[in-house]
């Protein structure tokens, strides 16, 4: 009888060991939320205001010119006058092709003018002497008709003389092969002591031209009706920026315009393609370059803007916590509007004046104390936006 009494006894002790565990569980967890310090967190106050709106896009920088440097004339490469990737100037030397058999035709065209021009000395002076004897009639006529006829001929022919002779002196500049435009030159495509010139003409070399430089890029078609609804101003301002991972490297934006705009959809990608120019005097965008290209569009349409990195996501959607008269976190469930890289539209959840937590986020639970520090004054879109000098200001 007194195994049985014992085991209900140490049985009934371990049942009524569990509510009261668990009560002096959930008492101390109560307790510890009640006496833990605030949690500091820094917020920024939103509101609905103007805010200058870039959309940011992927691009590549292709040069503004792109010329191929063939020979005009044949012959044999003689010389090569420049330093393969230099930049050279407009008018500048590069090639010498042979010029013995051009400056022969050119002698030859001279010479020809020559003798034609005695020739015409001549039947000028013939004419001048038969005018007044036909005039008095001690001469015939036609022979004056004759002499007339032949310094014609002769001034004719002088006019195909000097045709010949521009056509000479340009083949043997041709000769002199020179940069046709300021830029940067390539590799030799043609070793001395080849002949080139034959058929579509040799290509000996390229050049580019990177001042100013183009960046392409291709926003969505939904993309680009947004760009055209809210646009203030018809040209667009634009800013490349040319991504590094070195901290030692520090690039300015390039700043621009946007130029030009197709015409069509590419009814492969769904996107339009776009181009912005910068000037690049200092020839420090280089082409084939990967860019961000940060298009202005507006700055005249109130939106309610966060920060991108403060929207939290999990089953039920997109949230922010925010601050309430409590001082306790809040979670706020919104609906996104448009992104860009330092902002993101709040269509709906938030109101204006509400405090939106921009620190701690993964500390922060519902209903936990916070002490509140306003930094919208640093880190609030506005703030970060005229930081990286895209306030609307111009440079």
């Amino acid at each position: 009888m007194k195994r049985p009494l014992i085991l209900i006894i140490c049985l009934m002790a371990i049942l009524l060991s569990f509510p009261t565990t668990g009560f002096t569980k959930k008492q101390k967890e109560t307790k510890t939320r009640a006496t833990a310090p605030a949690l500091p967190v820094d917020v920024i106050v939103v509101k609905k205001e103007p805010i200058p709106i870039w959309l940011e896009f992927t691009g590549k920088t292709e040069a503004s010119k792109r010329i191929e440097v063939r020979a005009r004339v044949t012959g044999i490469l003689e010389k090569v006058l420049f330093q393969e990737g230099a930049f050279v100037e407009k008018g500048e030397p590069l090639f010498e092709i042979e010029k013995n058999s051009y400056l022969d035709d050119l002698h030859q065209a001279q010479a020809r003018r020559k003798r034609d021009q005695a020739t015409l000395d001549l039947a000028t002076a013939n004419v001048k002497r038969f005018e007044p004897l036909v005039a008095e009639g001690l001469a015939p006529r036609l022979t004056l008709e004759e002499y007339q006829a032949k310094k014609n001929e002769l001034l004719a022919t002088l006019e195909a003389n000097d045709a010949v002779i521009r056509t000479a002196k340009l083949n043997l500049s041709y000769t002199t092969v020179r940069a046709p435009i300021s830029g940067r030159i390539s590799r030799l495509n043609v070793d001395i002591g080849n002949v080139v010139g034959f058929g579509e003409k040799t290509v000996l070399t390229t050049m580019v031209s990177d001042d100013p430089m183009y960046a392409y890029f291709k926003p969505t078609e939904e993309e680009f009706q947004i760009i055209r609804k809210f646009a203030s101003q018809k040209v667009l301002d634009a800013h490349l920026r040319v991504p590094s991972q070195l901290r030692i490297i520090k690039r300015k934006p390039f700043t621009g315009k946007v130029d030009f705009t197709d015409n069509r959809v590419d009814a492969m990608t769904g996107t339009i393609t776009m181009r912005v120019v910068v000037a690049n005097p200092e020839h420090l965008l280089l082409e084939g370059t990967f860019v961000y290209a940060n298009i202005f569009v507006t700055d005249k349409i109130p939106f309610l803007m966060v920060p991108p990195n403060v929207v939290l996501e999990d089953q039920q959607g997109g949230f922010v916590y925010v601050v309430d008269e409590k001082n306790q976190a809040k979670r706020v469930n919104i609906k996104r509007g448009f992104e860009g890289r330092h902002y993101l539209e709040i269509n709906k959840g938030l109101d204006n004046g509400a405090q939106v937590i921009i620190s701690a986020l993964t500390k922060l639970r519902p209903g936990m104390k916070v002490a509140a520090k306003d930094t919208t004054a640093t880190k609030g879109v506005m703030a970060v936006l005229k930081s990286k000098n895209m306030g609307g200001e111009k440079e």
